[in-house]
C-alpha cells in the first residue's frame, strides 16, 4: 500500500507543480486602438445629447402597429436571422468543449488477452518450467488519468478564442437584426410611397379627363385646333401609363417584404398614408464614444480582435514545451477470478512527458507570424468600423436636415402650382389661356407632387439610417 500512496503522492505533486505554472501568458494582449473620437458630430443641426435613439426598442421607435407587426414576424421567421442563430448554437458548443480542455481526461479501459508461444521456442519452454503452461492468459480492469499542464497558458488562448468567437456570433446576429429592422422599414414606407404616387396619378388622370372633354368640347365649336385635341389626348395617356408602372412596383415591393418576414408573396395589409406620418423635430444621435458601445459591427469587430489576440498567444505557446502528466492504475491477474485478490492484483504507474517541437519549429512559427499578421488585420478593421460608424451618423444627421428644408421647399411649390392649374384652366374656360398653358400646369403640379411624396419616403428612410447608424434596432 505504502508504493500506491508514493503514487498518488507524485502524481499530486506533479500536478500542482505544473498549476504554479499553469496560465503564463507568453504572450502580450494588444487593446483596441485609441480612436480619439470627437466630441460631437460633424453636423450642424446636431444637438450635443447623451439620450441616444439607440437605447429605444424597435417597438417604441416604430409608432406604426402594421409596421411593427411585420418587423416582429421578420425578426422570428427571416431565413438571415435563423442562420445565424445557428451559428450562435454552434459557437456555445465550441465554447463549451474548449472550456473544459484544461481539466483532466478520466477513462476506464478492460482488457483480455491470450497468448500461446510456439513449442519450439524460448517463451514456450520458460513457461513451461515456470507456471506449467503452454499459454497465458492476462485480465486487467484499470482507470487512467491524463493531464496537459497550461504553462505557457495555451488552453487559456484557447478558451479566450472560443469565447470571443462566441460573443462575435452574437453581435453579427444583432447586425443582421438591425439590417432586417432597417429593411423591412424602409420597404413598407416605400410601399406608403407607392400608394401616394398611385394616388396622385390617378387624381392626375381625372383631371386631364376633365381638360380633354373642355378641349374637344372648344375643338367642335371651332375655338381650337385639332393639334390641342391630340396634345391633350396624348398628355391623358402620358398620366395614364404611370398607374400600371406603379401597380407593379407595388406589387414587386409586397413581394420583397414578404421574403424578408419569410412568407410567400401576398398582399401586405397598410391602412395608414404617407401623408399620416409627421417626423419629430430633432433625433438625439447620442455622442461618438457611445457608438463603440451600441453598434454590434463594432462591437463584432472588436471581439474579432480579441479573438486573435488569443490566437497569437495560442500559436505562440504551441512553439514551447508542453508537460503531460498521466496514471494508471486498476487490477491486473493471469484469472479474472483472481482481480479482487488485493493487494496483490493491484497495479500503478505514474508519468510526467515533457515534450518539445524541433523539427516543425518552421511551421510553427510561421502560424505565429500569420497570426500576427491577422491581429494587425484586426486592428486596422476595428478602425475601420469606428470611422465608417462616424461618417454613417454624421451623413444621416446631415441628410435629415437637409431633407427637410427641401420638402419644405417643395411643399410651397406644389401648393402653388396647384393654384395655378385651377386659374389656367378657369382662363382656358373663358378664353384667356391657351390649352398648352392648361397642360403645361398639369404636369408641373403631378412631378412636384411626386417629387413631394419621394421627398417624404427619404426623410422616413434618413430617419431609419439613423436609428440603424447609432445602434438602434437590435434590443
Amino acid at each position: 500500500m505504502m508504493n500506491f500512496k508514493y503514487y498518488f503522492c507524485t502524481l499530486v505533486f506533479a500536478m500542482l507543480t505544473a498549476s504554479i505554472w499553469s496560465s503564463c501568458s507568453v504572450s502580450k494582449n494588444m487593446p483596441a486602438p485609441d480612436m480619439h473620437l470627437p466630441a460631437g458630430f460633424n453636423n450642424a443641426a446636431a444637438v450635443m445629447d447623451t439620450n441616444s435613439i439607440s437605447t429605444v426598442r424597435w417597438s417604441d421607435f416604430f409608432a406604426d402597429q402594421q409596421l411593427t407587426n411585420l418587423i416582429s414576424k421578420a425578426i422570428e421567421r427571416n431565413n438571415d436571422l435563423q442562420i445565424a442563430l445557428k451559428n450562435i448554437e454552434s459557437a456555445q458548443l465550441i465554447f463549451q468543449q474548449v472550456s473544459s480542455a484544461n481539466l483532466p481526461a478520466l477513462g476506464l479501459q478492460a482488457t483480455s488477452s491470450i497468448n500461446r508461444p510456439s513449442d519450439n521456442s524460448i517463451n514456450s519452454l520458460n513457461l513451461k518450467q515456470s507456471i506449467n503452461t503452454t499459454h497465458v492468459q492476462d485480465y486487467s480492469l484499470a482507470a487512467y488519468i491524463s493531464w496537459e499542464a497550461d504553462i505557457w497558458g495555451k488552453i487559456k488562448s484557447q478558451k479566450a478564442a472560443s469565447l470571443a468567437s462566441y460573443l462575435q456570433t452574437k453581435e453579427v446576429r444583432n447586425v443582421v437584426q438591425t439590417r432586417i429592422v432597417s429593411e423591412v422599414a424602409k420597404g413598407y414606407y416605400n410601399l406608403l410611397m407607392l400608394d401616394a404616387l398611385l394616388e396622385i396619378s390617378e387624381k392626375n388622370l381625372r383631371l386631364n379627363d376633365s381638360t380633354v372633354n373642355i378641349v374637344k368640347l372648344q375643338f367642335d365649336a371651332g375655338l381650337v385646333s385639332a393639334l390641342a385635341v391630340e396634345q391633350a389626348v396624348a398628355q391623358r395617356l402620358s398620366s395614364e401609363e404611370l398607374i400600371p408602372a406603379f401597380q407593379q412596383r407595388i406589387t414587386l415591393q409586397e413581394n420583397a417584404i414578404n421574403l424578408l418576414i419569410g412568407e410567400f408573396p401576398s398582399s401586405v395589409q397598410r391602412t395608414k398614408k404617407l401623408s399620416d406620418y409627421i417626423l419629430p423635430e430633432r433625433l438625439s444621435a447620442g455622442v461618438p464614444t457611445e457608438l463603440l458601445s451600441h453598434r454590434p459591427d463594432v462591437r463584432a469587430v472588436e471581439f474579432e480582435l480579441a479573438r486573435s489576440n488569443a490566437d497569437v498567444g495560442y500559436t505562440k505557446a504551441q512553439m514551447y514545451p508542453s508537460l503531460t502528466i498521466t496514471a494508471l492504475t486498476g487490477l491486473d491477474a493471469f484469472k479474472a477470478s483472481n482481480w479482487f485478490n488485493i493487494p496483490a492484483s493491484l497495479f500503478g504507474s505514474a508519468a510526467a512527458n515533457l515534450t518539445q517541437p524541433i523539427f516543425n519549429q518552421k511551421k510553427l512559427r510561421t502560424q505565429y507570424e500569420l497570426a500576427k499578421i491577422q491581429r494587425e488585420s484586426s486592428i486596422v478593421r476595428f478602425r475601420q468600423s469606428v470611422l465608417v460608424a462616424v461618417e454613417e451618423v454624421s451623413g444621416a444627421l446631415l441628410k435629415l436636415d437637409k431633407l427637410k428644408a427641401q420638402q419644405n421647399i417643395e411643399a410651397q411649390r406644389a401648393s402653388t402650382l396647384r393654384y395655378a392649374t385651377v386659374n389656367s384652366q378657369l382662363l382656358f374656360k373663358n378664353g384667356l389661356a391657351s390649352y398648352l398653358e392648361v397642360l403645361l400646369a398639369q404636369g408641373n403640379v403631378l412631378q412636384s407632387e411626386l417629387q413631394l411624396a419621394n421627398l417624404q419616403k427619404e426623410r422616413l428612410d434618413a430617419m431609419v439610417d439613423l436609428y440603424r447608424s447609432v445602434g438602434g434596432g437590435w434590443k
